[in-house]
């Protein structure tokens, strides 16, 4: 199996986004009500990302079809998402979104999920040409990360589960967006979280996976660190974070996680720990000399990782409206590439 993104595989992922950023029903809000006139449907309270079946899916779902739109500039389904995009992303639209987040009820909307993944679209916007969507993006953009400035320095905690809670998948998320951005202030406060959560871990255990897992705890940790610190540095900290690694201990890292029915939206969540276990494998690949024994031993997990999920990145929507981000990290981090 192929796994590299070709304009094939960009169509097939454009064309299941595309089916669901305007799919405003089956709908799982992130919405609390604070009285009757707070009882309103996904579209009214989300007038860009009502679809997905969630917001955040939504969010990513975007952020792959305008990372596709630059990458295939050409790819069949470049003018839907165009002129779709036209039609949601304007002024009125993002002012309403942005207003959501001064609701009362809305403090921890998302919270690091979400904004995490719609910093990573800002990020992609600023990516294209004319910098058009990024100007008209700003007012959302801007609220977010300021969110991410003003929680950093409350969490004391890291959040080490397997699902939206993470805190190592937000942090890595977040320093693309900051570091593209020239938002020193925000990549220093993700840096210095990262190190103060995660910079003494030692002999990693991996009690993983769970059964509605879509990240590996052990190795986002490490793909953040990968982020954090100088290549001889993490080479060292990785040595004593798995240093059984050359034995492929903790097995549990390096075999696919079996997927028993993937209509169930949970259980499907697992095809998405394979993508982003491949991608957090190519992407601690890419921080390891050539000549690095361990680099073989990452490439090696992360293709038996892909074997297993990308032919169920469509199919059931209860995947479908969300493995395409995470198939699309995986393969962009290809270390070849």
């Amino acid at each position: 199996m192929t796994h590299v993104l070709d304009a094939s595989t960009a169509s097939r992922f454009a064309g299941a986004a595309l089916g669901h950023v305007t799919r405003e029903y089956p709908n799982k809000m992130d919405h609390v009500l604070s009285g009757p006139a707070d009882v309103q449907g996904p579209r009214a309270v989300h007038p860009i990302f009502f679809g997905s079946f969630d917001w955040h899916s939504c969010v990513h779902g975007w952020w792959t079809l305008f990372t596709l739109l630059r990458l295939y500039p050409d790819m069949p389904e470049a003018d839907r998402i165009s002129t779709l995009a036209d039609e949601l992303f304007t002024p009125e639209n993002i002012a309403a979104e942005t207003a959501y987040l001064d609701r009362p009820g809305s403090r921890g909307f998302e919270r690091p999920y979400g904004w995490a993944w719609l910093l990573m679209l800002a990020a992609e916007l600023a990516r294209h040409d004319d910098g058009r969507r990024a100007r008209t993006f700003a007012p959302l953009t801007g609220a977010f990360a300021q969110r991410f400035r003003d929680f950093l320095p409350l969490a004391a905690y890291p959040v080490r589960v397997g699902t939206h809670y993470n805190t190592a998948f937000a942090l890595r998320l977040t320093l693309d967006y900051a570091e593209g951005a020239g938002d020193a202030d925000l990549a220093d406060q993700c840096r210095e979280r990262a190190t103060l959560w995660h910079a003494a871990d030692r002999d990693c255990q991996a009690w993983e996976p769970s059964q509605d897992e879509f990240l590996s705890p052990a190795l986002m940790e490490a793909a953040l660190m990968r982020r954090v610190m100088a290549p001889d540095a993490f080479a060292d900290w990785f040595d004593a974070f798995l240093p059984r690694l050359a034995e492929r201990e903790p097995a549990t890292l390096f075999r696919p996680a079996s997927v028993s029915d993937r209509s169930d939206g949970k259980i499907a969540h697992l095809d998405g720990l394979n993508l982003s276990r491949a991608w957090c494998w190519r992407e601690i690949a890419t921080a390891l000399p050539a000549d690095d024994s361990r680099r073989a031993i990452a490439l090696e997990a992360a293709r038996t990782h892909l074997d297993a999920a990308l032919p169920h990145v469509t199919g059931d929507y209860m995947g479908e409206h969300w493995l395409a981000s995470f198939a699309l990290l995986a393969l962009l981090a290809d270390p070849e590439r």
